[in-house]
């Protein structure tokens, strides 16, 4: 396989060596660091599972997938579970753009539109291991010219996947050295903090959603596709995700506007949001770029959270936006894993997850209105990055009074004894397309 001398060097330092832990006996690689651990395949560079601790200590394998790895390339319904589609996600409107002065036609695989770049997307490829230790994988491809239809020019692109005390965080890189293409990637994760395992319902409305700075989101025609306009969300309206951090998912789920609100036929979520750039308002323009970091120790952006066991998820990110998926067609017929549900909960219904993918403007090469050509076009002598990372000490999460987080020295915690019989050890600081901070704690939620 033939990777830029940019890829290359990337991964100079990291090679695999024979003291590297290897694949277990079903082609399964595990990572892990102190209270968090994760298992990847190559299919997709898929993360397989990912555990963290609930508020009572007990490991809770947080995302969707098989435990049949050969089961990933069969599916037919191909969710894209935890994986890396590309080299454009989400949709391309009418599979069509012109880049330029020339009109490129790309696969239809939704309705009249292109989804993650089609049936050969990145998500359908076997990716190379080039770099692995106990707490850290590289995946990295080489995508030609048009292997996927319609993208000109060649993409080196590698993802790392690094666990350390309390983190995961990922860290995606690509080049196009011979001309100018589309390029926008995200970590496609599927949720269910449950676990499935909560005896009261299978489903993800329990949880909480809460997106503090993202007053804006992008108006869907019938096939989820955005129409171009940027619309403001009322308080209390279907799409408003930030004027209460403790207001359950499925809060709207009788309002009439929830029918058909991720497209025709879909009730739900099944679009994106726009986040305030930092020390804006709510009348921010819509191509205003994003400057804040990744890497920076504030700025949480999106909040998912499990009422149930308690575990919760903070997302930061250098991307504009995030796209939300709450699973409506899923049809009841994909497998729970072994490690997820009960005696009476065997299977993914509908409206049982949520996909959360931090990425950039939905369709924005069709869109230059908006700001974003420069965002998603990669070509020689640019590099695309999607980086961050976060050192951060253990939580400790106060729950007799139920409130905020509170972050102790981890060299000199100067915590007594009777302090720390009321604690409860928060379980996962991590970085998902950018990162996550995950805690468990008790909430209180609004319905």
């Amino acid at each position: 396989m033939r990777l830029t001398a940019a890829i290359a060097a990337l991964l100079a330092n990291s090679a695999l060596g024979q003291s590297e832990p290897k694949p277990g006996p079903d082609g399964t690689y595990e990572i892990s660091a102190p209270g968090i651990r994760a298992q990847f395949i190559p299919y997709g560079a898929t993360m397989r599972n990912l555990f963290v601790k609930d508020k009572n200590g007990y490991e809770v394998d947080v995302v969707l997938g098989y435990d049949d790895i050969a089961y990933y390339p069969k599916d037919p319904g191909h969710p894209v579970y935890n994986s890396i589609p590309g080299r454009y996600v989400n949709r391309i409107g009418h599979a069509t753009y012109t880049l330029n002065g020339t009109t490129y036609h790309t696969e239809q695989n939704d309705g009249n539109n292109t989804l993650h770049g089609g049936t050969n997307n990145w998500s359908y490829r076997f990716w190379n291991v080039t770099a692995l230790s106990n707490s850290s994988i590289t995946f990295s491809i080489h995508d030609p010219a048009n292997l996927t239809t319609g993208f000109p020019g060649s993409v080196d692109a590698n993802v790392t996947y690094t666990l350390t005390e309390n983190t995961w965080h990922i860290k995606m890189q690509a080049v196009a050295p011979d001309t100018e293409t589309p390029l926008m990637l995200t970590h496609h994760t599927y949720f269910n903090l449950d676990a499935f395992k909560n005896p009261a319902t299978d489903l993800i409305w329990d949880h909480t959603l809460y997106l503090p700075t993202a007053h804006r989101y992008l108006e869907l025609d019938g096939g989820a596709l955005p129409t171009g306009k940027i619309l403001t969300a009322a308080p209390g309206s279907v799409n408003d995700f930030y004027s209460s951090p403790n207001a359950s998912f499925g809060r709207a789920i009788h309002d009439p506007a929830f029918k058909n609100n991720c497209g025709s036929g879909c009730d739900g979520y099944n679009g994106y949001w726009i986040f305030d750039a930092p020390g804006s308002n709510t009348t921010t323009t819509a191509g205003a770029k994003r400057a804040r970091s990744a890497a920076s120790d504030s700025d949480v952006v999106l909040t998912l959270a499990s009422p149930w066991n308690g575990i919760k998820a903070d997302l930061r990110t250098d991307q504009p936006g995030v796209q939300v998926y709450s699973c409506f067609w899923m049809d009841g017929t994909a497998p729970l894993k072994s490690t997820q549900g009960t005696a009476s909960h065997r299977t993914v219904k509908s409206d049982g997850c949520v996909a959360i993918e931090a990425q950039d403007y939905v369709d924005g090469i069709n869109h230059p209105e908006w700001g974003r050509l420069n965002a998603e076009i990669t070509g020689p002598g640019k590099t695309y990055n999607w980086e961050s990372s976060e050192t951060g000490c253990t939580v400790w999460l106060d729950t007799e009074d139920a409130i905020d987080s509170k972050c102790v020295d981890c060299e000199n915690p100067g915590l007594e004894a009777p302090i720390l019989s009321r604690l409860v050890p928060a379980v996962f600081n991590g970085i998902w397309a950018s990162f996550v901070t995950w805690r468990a704690d008790d909430m209180i939620v609004k319905a």
